[in-house]
């Protein structure tokens, strides 16, 4: 089974190559064949959620480029990946670039390093004969924290002898929004390419192309196309899709272990089932976890209240009678009505549920504000709460 995880792990590169990426690209490698041909500048900015193939892509592009122009007997421009978050200060990226133009680092003097390259691309005599390729990663991080470097290192594109072709690689589509028109203002707007969240049909091909290097088969059909379909309704993360598959490789695995039947099966609906359970557990649910027994036994109650009945509310007195009942057969001692009454408002201000105004206090209006749902997952497998969870509705 290790082969199998290491086809899924998201550091693996597909020996078949990225696919359902062709369009997003063709156009960015449309886009640098075009500033290599005609020895310009450009910029391009590309956007996207987590895990849609940004990062992956340009990396292929940067070698279709390469081989292009070796094939057309043109100079292959120099190339520079650099990670913001790696970057002590947002300003050392200037210094970064720099350093691919050695030959000319020492007419510096007292200059910062993006006042050196202002200088070399502004005159011809300085200017380096060479193209170079540049590639941000995680530019979020200049976007969110030094919005003048960002700008600052665009403009570079536009001075008249600049020879950077600039790829900015961003998660948050919004972000753009937020920037650009500043960009647009300062001449120096980059082309915007976003890679859109995988569908099921990408998500499920890109898994199968990944098992393709194994001579057997590992999933069932179903358990693949499940996973698909929920990653693609939650986040269409591709990096998260592989993770579950690993989990439920893993799951696979520990079932093995456990059994006398040590031959040859395959991963299962049910194994990708708990493993996707895992990975999309509602963040309301760790909350549920968190909270006192004595409010988790009131959620248990407006449950049993609304599960099998078609009101969308209860009074607080009978949501009290409830509660009781529960701490009667669990033979928990139950807390008085005053006391009850400030937990419904604690759980109130927490979201869990709504109460209304009332002159009498039992009369209050009371209604549930998440899904039964994920009252009833949280509990899953604690014999305490699927107790509570039994008790008659009211």
């Amino acid at each position: 089974m290790q082969a199998v995880k290491e086809a899924l792990h998201v550091a693996t590169t597909p020996s078949c190559g990225l696919v359902c990426r062709d369009d997003e690209q063709r156009r960015v490698f449309e886009f640098c064949k075009a500033c290599v041909q005609q020895e310009r500048a450009g910029s391009l900015y590309v956007c996207g959620c987590p895990g849609t193939g940004k990062t992956l892509s340009i990396s292929k592009v940067k070698q279709s480029v390469s081989r292009w122009a070796d094939e057309m007997g043109m100079e292959t421009p120099d190339d520079l990946s650099i990670n913001c978050t790696n970057l002590g200060n947002t300003s050392d990226i200037f210094g970064k670039i720099l350093e691919k133009f050695q030959v000319r680092k020492k007419a510096s003097g007292k200059l910062s390093p993006l006042q050196q390259l202002q200088r070399m691309f502004s005159h011809k005599e300085s200017a380096p004969r060479r193209m170079l390729l540049v590639v941000v990663d995680e530019m979020d991080y200049l976007i969110t924290r030094d919005r003048a470097v960002l700008h600052d290192l665009f403009m570079l594109t536009t001075l008249q002898f600049s020879r950077c072709i600039l790829i900015g690689i961003a998660n948050a589509i919004d972000l753009a929004d937020r920037f650009l028109p500043k960009l647009e203002s300062l001449n120096c707007k980059p082309l915007v390419i976003t890679f859109r969240a995988y569908s099921k049909d990408q998500i499920s091909n890109i898994i199968n192309h990944r098992l393709k290097v194994l001579e057997y088969d590992v999933f069932e059909p179903m358990a693949i196309e499940f996973c698909a379909r929920k990653v693609a309704a939650a986040t269409g993360d591709m990096r998260k899709a592989l993770g579950v598959c690993r989990s439920a490789v893993e799951i696979f695995e520990s079932g093995l272990q456990d059994s006398s039947d040590k031959g040859a099966g395959v991963v299962t609906f049910d194994h990708m089932d708990i493993a996707l359970s895992k990975v999309f557990k509602p963040a309301v649910v760790n909350n549920i976890l968190c909270l006192p027994q004595h409010q988790q036994m009131v959620l248990c109650a407006l449950a049993n209240t609304f599960q099998h009945s078609r009101k969308k509310a209860t009074t607080l007195g009978e949501l009290n009678k409830s509660y009781i009942e529960i701490c009667r057969s669990t033979q928990v001692p139950a807390v008085g009505m005053l006391e009850f009454s400030n937990m419904c408002m604690i759980l109130s201000d927490q979201g869990y549920l709504k109460l209304g105004q009332s002159k009498e206090d039992k009369l209050r209006r009371v209604t549930l504000q998440i899904d039964i749902s994920d009252i009833t997952f949280a509990f899953k497998g604690s014999r305490f709460f699927e107790k509570c969870l039994e008790q008659p509705k009211f």
